[in-house]
């Protein structure tokens, strides 16, 4: 054992929860979540996380992170008129989705087939409105969002996996500080509150069935990548099916899709963790006591976020995203040959269309595909 193990789970733990809550605020708000719902989603979803983790690490003797799908919460915040139910049902049908896949190893090789142009250009097409979102809060309160900006492209030129955090201190203290915040809600232990689903058509369509692609193609075969490339040779299946399980049992609770970590399973991973990956599993339990804890205060921590001037939400959320839109782009515009799929799929996806009661992401990734597959046609 290391200090250094303890260390790397607590900052993975820290970065991922503090980067990215805003996104999980976002989406809890766009499906018309209370704020006890809201806390419910939150200590959920930490609860899912902290167990997954503690078990795959151990069962598995490798770092194996779990995380929440900051795309498909991204997915979940760009759409409309959905319901809190609907968004329950969805995360069910995901989480079934994730389980099968976790048991029939030709699922996860079909949505591996999916191009990548493709897949990232509906990504980029989900989390550009953030970014978007993130720059038009500058005008209204530029005193507090510009130095906050130029704080966060200064912190990442030294240490990229906490700027955002920083921003979100940073920002949080000078809010209170300046009066922007009227006082500190009272700590409270956080409570699940169960909410009945309602399983639609455009729900399923509409939500499940993107979120499922999303969390795939996005977050799970990342993650896989990411512990290959440290070294390891994890089978796929089980890890996935053990994420879809626990996001069944969390999700009539609010929480919203798990799946493997792939920027917070890259701090956890590394020779700087333990130079034998032998013992880098260990950092697993270390990562799971912080989210356990973050469990405990959901209620407090977004009671917290409920009182920050909203402008801050959504430069936190925007900057989170901004380096997912860029590696998406990237990928997207790749190959010369893909380019104009991955641009339709990311017009269509980032338009914000609602077709039959389907939502955008949807339809960006019909048509690309169909894109892609004409293109094919004039090629032969």
């Amino acid at each position: 054992m290391r200090l250094s193990i303890p260390i790397s789970a607590f900052v993975a733990a820290i970065v991922g929860f503090g980067g990215t809550l805003a996104i999980v605020i976002a989406a809890a708000h766009a499906v018309g979540a209370s704020q006890i719902q809201t806390a419910s989603w939150v200590t959920a979803i930490c609860l899912a996380m902290a167990i997954e983790s503690l078990w795959l690490s151990w069962r598995t003797k490798m770092p194996v992170i779990t995380a929440w799908s900051t795309p498909g919460l991204a997915l979940m915040a760009a759409s409309t008129g959905f319901s809190i139910g609907e968004a329950v049902a969805a995360f069910i049908a995901t989480a079934i989705l994730l389980i099968a896949t976790g048991l029939f190893r030709p699922l996860t090789q079909l949505i591996s087939r999916i191009p990548p142009s493709v897949a990232s250009g509906m990504l980029g097409g989900i989390v550009v409105t953030f970014a978007l979102n993130a720059v038009k809060t500058v005008p209204v309160d530029p005193w507090l969002i510009l130095p906050l900006i130029a704080a966060f492209f200064l912190i990442r030129v030294f240490h990229p996996a906490l700027s955002v955090l920083s921003v979100l201190v940073g920002g949080g203290l000078a809010a209170f500080l300046t009066g922007r915040v009227g006082g500190l809600p009272t700590p409270e232990l956080s409570t699940l509150t169960l909410i009945a689903p309602d399983f639609t058509a455009k729900a399923m369509i509409g939500l499940a069935l993107p979120l499922y692609l999303v969390t795939m193609a996005s977050q799970n075969l990342s993650g896989l990548a990411v512990l290959r490339a440290a070294g390891y040779h994890p089978e796929p299946g089980p890890l996935i099916g053990v994420t879809g399980l626990f996001s069944l049992l969390s999700a009539s609770f609010g929480g919203s899709t798990t799946n493997l970590a792939a920027i917070s399973a890259a701090i956890c991973t590394g020779p700087d963790v333990h130079p034998d990956p032998a013992e880098r599993w260990k950092t697993g339990p270390f990562y799971a006591l912080a989210y356990l804890i973050f469990a405990i205060f959901g209620a407090s921590l977004v009671a917290i976020f409920a009182v920050l001037p909203q402008s801050l939400i959504v430069l936190v959320a925007g900057l989170a995203l901004m380096a997912s839109l860029a590696n998406a782009l990237a990928i997207a515009l790749k190959h010369e040959g893909d380019r104009m799929a991955a641009t339709v799929t990311f017009v269509v996806t980032a338009s914000g269309l609602t077709l039959f009661g389907v939502g955008a992401a949807f339809w960006g990734l019909i048509t690309g595909l169909v894109v892609l597959f004409l293109d094919s046609l004039k090629k032969r």
